[in-house]
């Protein structure tokens, strides 16, 4: 994945634990429950309420994520500046034999201290030629009606079917918030353009007030 330009400071790789010694895997899931939690605490709607621990926060990484990165049913990128992981995207492959074409890109989280660096995008960007080597051309999402991540999908292409009103609530609010459900098809050619272009996230990006993060489970 060298080949995605990157934010400064930033490279954005594909979690491999896997491929690691345990002691580094215990420390990138220790940094990913930490984004985990400060985002929930921030108030993006990622399928968590307060109250919510760091090691609620790890237990998601340990018991729902991970099985499914080592059994290669789900991808993780992370965005790391020097050792620490400071944002992640997942793409969870559709199992059924009629959607092998399709995933589902969720959990887009960029800790609230590394946001407006561009490194949302960046991660978004480096999930579509992950998908083209899988033979997904079909991506899926959905996000908070409004908020920051929305019209950053829809810069990148991504196109609205629909929103859903009082899908969720926030995560320290008990108020039902709408979700707006997003597509984008993938072509070879398109993706080889995205990443060429992404050496302009030199310029952080205009954001709303709402995190930037996609709502999936």
């Amino acid at each position: 994945m060298n080949e995605i330009a990157s934010p400064p400071n930033t490279e954005i790789e594909e979690w491999r634990p896997d491929r690691s010694d345990a002691a580094s895997v215990e420390r990138d899931l220790d940094m990913l429950a930490e984004i985990l939690h400060a985002v929930v605490h921030d108030g993006a709607g990622v399928s968590f309420v307060v109250p919510f621990s760091q090691n609620d926060g790890r237990a998601f990484w340990v018991d729902k994520v991970l099985p499914g990165v080592r059994e290669r049913t789900r991808r993780v990128l992370v965005a790391r500046q020097d050792t620490r992981i400071v944002g992640t995207v997942q793409i969870e492959f559709a199992w059924p034999p009629n959607q092998q074409h399709r995933a589902e890109v969720t959990k887009l989280l960029v800790h609230p201290e590394a946001r407006r660096r561009g490194i949302a995008r960046a991660l978004m960007i480096a999930v579509e030629p992950v998908a083209l080597a899988a033979g997904r051309t079909l991506l899926t999402l959905d996000t908070w009606t409004g908020g920051a991540a929305e019209e950053l999908y829809r810069s990148l292409g991504y196109q609205t079917v629909g929103v859903i009103p009082r899908f969720a609530r926030g995560s320290t609010t008990s108020e039902l918030e709408p979700t707006t459900i997003m597509y984008k098809e993938l072509r070879a050619h398109d993706t080889e353009d995205r990443s060429r272009s992404a050496a302009t996230l030199q310029q952080p990006q205009p954001t709303r007030t709402a995190p930037t993060s996609a709502r999936l489970a």
